[in-house]
Order: structure tokens, then C-alpha cells, then sequence
């Protein structure tokens, strides 16, 4: 975390977080339902005579909101992916009927996640405004675009990367973007898992609703840095960030890392949680 402080420079603030409930759609794993906010008090409350101001006059506006605890920017829980009925720390699967009596969001939460970021613009990279479907990358490419960036990523920095796969979602809208919907990314393999292992990567944040290419070519099977990095190494999975802005800034002035502070919602027992991600340069 001090490590983080001292990348604390300019007094930049930028906030990741994706807008809940916007106007043109929010970015969603295909099947999940965007988040429906309701008035339940408002004005129309007070002149259809359901509400009477408060004594002295005062009137006010209440809402409530319906979302999928995974359906914007997010933390995913240590348990929220498993394999052969072992969740992270090899907690039974069985443990997760009705809730997560295991490996929570909620531990997450009550610690929050604080430390040295650093911003890996991979789309820049790559040579692209954003990455498109079926556009893959690995370890060397995470290591030569930090090199090109001229900065150093150090044991226990919170690694970001800046896809702006989801920006697509404004430019082509949700027809086309959810059509044969294969998000690019990271794929897997042994020597970057080893890389995750020996770096003590605490976090992997990024710009994709997955963090990685859902069906990895390579090897066929789904998700399986969730599985080898979350399940098996602990690492917490940050999805759905905006870069965008803090990318621009940092092409700009040339500093990639800052202080990254994140803190999801205290939910008892569930497999994720929104969340508001701050870089401070």
C-alpha cells in the first residue's frame, strides 16, 4: 500500500467505475438483465396526495434499485468460480447452496483493495483504439507493452489493463457488440500463471467483463484463469473498469502507475459486489 502512496505525484484523481443503469445500455455478461432503478417517492408522490410534507415543509426523492451483483464494475469473489467441487483455499463447492458461507465478497470488502497500480494500455499496444473480438494476448505481450511504457512492474502491484473492448458497446450499440459475443483478452498459460505466482499479484483489474478471452483457443476450455489464478492463487478479479480517461491522462504525462484504492459492497455471503475504483496520480 505505501508503495501506492508514493505513486501519489500529481493529485490526479480518476474514478473506473462504469455508469449503473445508462442510458445506452450497460455492459453485461450475455443473459444477465440490466440494473432497473425505480422512484418509489418523488414531486408526483406529494401531488397525488400519497406523501405530505414533512413538518417545516420539506419534501424529498427516494429510489430503489434491482441489479445483478455482477452487472457493472465489480469485484468478484474468491468463490465465485471452482472446479472439481474445491473453491479458493480448498473450501467445498457444496458451500455455496443458498449463499457463500465460504470465500465471499464480504472478506474482500471489510479489508478493501489498496495498493500500487499499474496501467497496461494494451490496446495502444496492440496498435488499436480498442481491441475487437477474438484479439488474444499473453505474458510476453504484458511484459514488452510495459517495457515500451517504460514502467516497471514490481512484486505486489495491482496489474491494470486497458482494453477499451467495451467502448464498442457505444459505437456499434447492443446488436451488433452481443452478436457471437467473445470478449478478447489475456489466455492462459503455464508461464503466466507461474508469472502471477512468483510476481504475488494481488489483483487483476481490466476493462473486459471477463479479464480474459471466455474460450481460450488454445487449450478449450472457459474461463480458465479464473480458475487457475482466482480458485487456485487467490488473485481477486476486477472487471468492468472504464481506463479510458486515466489512459488518455497517462499517454499524456507518461505516468502509468498511482495509488489504485477499491472497496466493493459489503454483501453478506454473495459471489460479487459493485464497486467505484480509484487511481490517484
Amino acid at each position: 500500500m505505501l508503495r501506492g502512496v508514493r505513486s501519489v505525484r500529481q493529485g490526479k484523481v480518476f474514478t473506473c467505475g462504469e455508469v449503473i443503469g445508462h442510458p445506452d445500455g450497460d455492459p453485461l455478461w450475455p443473459g444477465r438483465a440490466p440494473a432497473r432503478r425505480e422512484m418509489t417517492v418523488d414531486k408526483d408522490s406529494y401531488v397525488r396526495g400519497d406523501m405530505a410534507p414533512l413538518p417545516g415543509g420539506a419534501e424529498f426523492a427516494d429510489d430503489r434499485i434491482d441489479m445483478f451483483l455482477q452487472g457493472s464494475t465489480q469485484f468478484d469473489a474468491l468463490g465465485h468460480v471452482w472446479y472439481d467441487d474445491q473453491l479458493w483455499n480448498g473450501y467445498p463447492a457444496s458451500g455455496t447452496v443458498g449463499g457463500l458461507r465460504k470465500a465471499s465478497i464480504l472478506p474482500v470488502a471489510q479489508r478493501g483493495v489498496v495498493g500500487r497500480g499499474i496501467l497496461l494500455d494494451m490496446a495502444t499496444y496492440m496498435g488499436k483504439p480498442y481491441l475487437e473480438k477474438g484479439d488474444l494476448f499473453g505474458l510476453e505481450d504484458l511484459l514488452d507493452c510495459a517495457k515500451r511504457q517504460g514502467v516497471t512492474i514490481e512484486k505486489h502491484d495491482i496489474l491494470c489493463l486497458r482494453l477499451g473492448f467495451l467502448q464498442l458497446l457505444r459505437v456499434q450499440g447492443p446488436e451488433l457488440f452481443y452478436q457471437d459475443f467473445l470478449e478478447p483478452g489475456l489466455t492462459y498459460s503455464p508461464e503466466l500463471v507461474d508469472w502471477f505466482y512468483e510476481m504475488e499479484i494481488p489483483c487483476l483489474s481490466t476493462d473486459t467483463i471477463s479479464n480474459e478471452t471466455e474460450l481460450d483457443p488454445a487449450i478449450g476450455v472457459q474461463i480458465p484463469l479464473h480458475c487457475a489464478l482466482m480458485r487456485n492463487l487467490g488473485v481477486t478479479f476486477n472487471e468492468v473498469c472504464n481506463f479510458e480517461a486515466l489512459a488518455q491522462d497517462s499517454q499524456a504525462d507518461g505516468q502509468w502507475d498511482f495509488l489504485y484504492a477499491a472497496a466493493p459492497l459489503k454483501v453478506a455471503e454473495a459471489a460479487g459486489a459493485p464497486v467505484n475504483v480509484l487511481a490517484i496520480k
